[in-house]
């Protein structure tokens, strides 16, 4: 009955994947709900194609540099240092390896193993690859699988452009009548889908997610359109 749980995946690939997707849909759901705010608010001042074409492109280009941006230095900060961390334990082994084998069985004694146990697991571990024993044990990293900033910026830019061209040719591509109801709709449901996946992949029951995804965006457009509304009222946007 327990045998299909054997082919699980231990080596934290799984937990890495998840990452990733986490971020992509949260890529993805940020780039929606900006870029629907800006063209719906666009919308609500003028109906010009070109106006809303322009608003949307510079919208879409400045939030999936700015993600890719932000993302690239948060991970280029973190591996940093990750390998300051590495680098000050490595040092700590070779002129101090009694001391860190010692610390070793303390950690794996704090984590529920008896004293002997422990022990002989530590010195197992410290012969095979005391870096990685230690890295992976005290400080909660793999020195095999630091995250590469380069993929995390080109994933967050891919991940809102993709979000974001929803709103964008929503706007811009029906007639000016269905406009906005073409756009809201869509929206919504795109931010029910990513507000579903999210908390599918954070193993969270989903109907909140939903509920939360939904109210934000649409909270989010109603008053930027309201915003541009106004404007439009005042003489911007026509002239």
């Amino acid at each position: 009955m327990t045998e299909p749980t054997h082919a699980e995946a231990h080596d934290g690939s799984l937990g890495s994947r998840l990452n990733w997707l986490r971020a992509a849909v949260l890529g993805a759901n940020d780039g929606i709900v900006s870029t629907a705010g800006l063209v719906v608010g666009v919308a609500g001042a003028t109906d010009d194609r070109s106006a809303l074409l322009t608003a949307g492109l510079a919208g879409l280009l400045a939030g999936s540099m700015s993600m890719a941006a932000g993302e690239y230095v948060s991970v280029s900060t973190q591996r940093d240092s990750e390998k300051a961390a590495l680098a000050l334990e490595r040092r700590e082994l070779r002129e101090q390896p009694e001391a860190e084998l010692n610390e070793l069985t303390e950690l794996l004694e704090e984590r529920g193993l008896t004293r002997e146990v422990a022990r002989e697991a530590a010195v197992q571990l410290t012969e095979r690859d005391a870096l990685k024993a230690h890295a992976r044990v005290e400080l909660g990293i793999d020195p095999d699988d630091l995250t590469d900033p380069w993929h995390a910026a080109v994933a967050s830019f891919f991940a809102f452009t993709a979000g974001a061209l929803l709103p964008l040719l929503s706007i811009v591509l029906p007639p000016t009548d269905w406009r906005l109801p073409v756009t809201v709709v869509s929206v919504l449901v795109a931010l029910s889908v990513t507000g579903w996946s999210s908390a599918r992949l954070g193993a969270a029951a989903p109907g909140r997610a939903v509920l939360r995804n939904v109210g934000g965006g649409a909270l989010a457009m109603g008053v930027t359109y309201l915003v541009g509304s106004v404007l439009g009222a005042a003489g911007v946007g026509n002239g």
